[in-house]
């Protein structure tokens, strides 16, 4: 990142941060005196924690409201490595939703965000942001900021412009939402913001099928490289994922935990720590590796946010995962030099 100060953040991650109600039970067998437990989370929060936890200087780029949440909502964020300082905020409630989740993504939400002050994101907040979004080495954000309003689209394709022509990094997941936005509008936004990207993580077949027309893992990432995305990883299942960097596509075993509790987030824990390990400069591969690594280990915890692993326990799974993969292929284990430690 040549011509970045020291000063400058490894990732900024632009989005919303949303109050998190979590119940085991059912969403339709929840009656009188059911128990819920208050999180904090969103999938701007998640990838910010997991860059955090990856070792990289990460920053949330955000709007708060005004309630009485937003003290232990932001408190919960610095709990987890991320800098806060320059959240706004707006005389609006924090968004919430109500999550019931299994260990297999048999997820159920109920949403509140009319209103919300973290739909209030606009390009002038990205204009107050102006510097850093110029002197970061990457940038994160997603479809489901693009769906919030209007004013949240245009800010999420003004920031990724100003980090892409400054020679940033721009990492984008497209998490389409039905109950937020329709087809035509996801495709356009993907549209603008693909040639912008230095790393397009997807899902298939529910992303792939609403926003390229495939249930195939190599149909969509040829499709999204198609749109000017540099590299694509489609997550493809519980046990893998396909990484295309336009040299060639191949299948990225991902290891298995053996005690999942709920999947809310994995998705968000990869793009925050591939983005992180990439400005930090492990290769794409070893940058893949600890960010399935690290999703691996996030789904022990439940919620968004309630396992965010230490680098240390990621990179130690990937390795002994990659020397797993290498012992069943009959292929000796390379010697890579140890990643980089976490920069604090």
């Amino acid at each position: 990142m040549t011509g970045r100060t020291a000063t400058a953040y490894d990732v900024l991650v632009l989005g919303e941060v949303l109050v998190e109600i979590h119940t085991g039970t059912a969403l339709r067998d929840a009656a009188d005196g059911t128990r819920a437990r208050i999180s904090y989370s969103g999938d701007t929060l998640n990838a910010a924690a997991a860059a955090a936890a990856a070792g990289a200087r990460t920053a949330l780029l955000a709007v708060v409201g005004d309630d009485e949440l937003s003290v232990p909502l932001l408190r919960r964020a610095t709990e987890l490595g991320v800098d806060v300082s320059h959240v706004r905020r707006a005389p609006h409630p924090n968004g919430a939703y109500l999550l019931s989740a299994d260990p297999y993504g048999d997820r159920e939400f109920v949403y509140w965000r009319t209103r919300s002050a973290g739909s209030t994101l606009g390009p002038r907040h990205v204009g107050s942001w102006r510097d850093l979004l110029t002197r970061c080495g990457a940038l994160v954000t997603s479809g489901i900021t693009g769906a919030l309003a209007p004013s949240s689209r245009a800010a999420v394709l003004a920031a990724a412009r100003l980090v892409h022509t400054a020679g940033g990094h721009v990492t984008y997941d497209p998490n389409f939402r039905p109950r937020l936005t329709g087809r035509a509008e996801a495709r356009d936004l993907l549209a603008r913001i693909a040639p912008l990207t230095g790393l397009l993580k997807t899902s298939c077949p529910a992303d792939a099928q609403a926003l390229v027309d495939t249930n195939d893992p190599r149909t969509a990432a040829a499709r999204l490289r198609a749109l000017g995305a540099r590299t694509v990883a489609v997550t493809a299942g519980a046990g893998r994922l396909l990484l295309d960097d336009g040299t060639r596509a191949e299948y990225h075993p991902v290891p298995v935990n053996p005690e999942p509790v709920d999947a809310t987030g994995a998705g968000d824990c990869f793009t925050g720590t591939a983005t992180a390990r990439i400005v930090l400069g492990d290769t794409l591969a070893d940058a893949v590796a600890h960010a399935t690594a690290a999703a691996s280990l996030s789904v022990s915890g439940r919620g968004g946010t309630g396992r965010v692993p230490a680098f240390s326990e990621t990179a130690a799974l990937a390795a002994a995962h990659r020397g797993r993969a290498a012992e069943r292929a009959g292929r000796p284990l390379r010697a890579d030099p140890a990643p980089r430690p976490p920069a604090r």
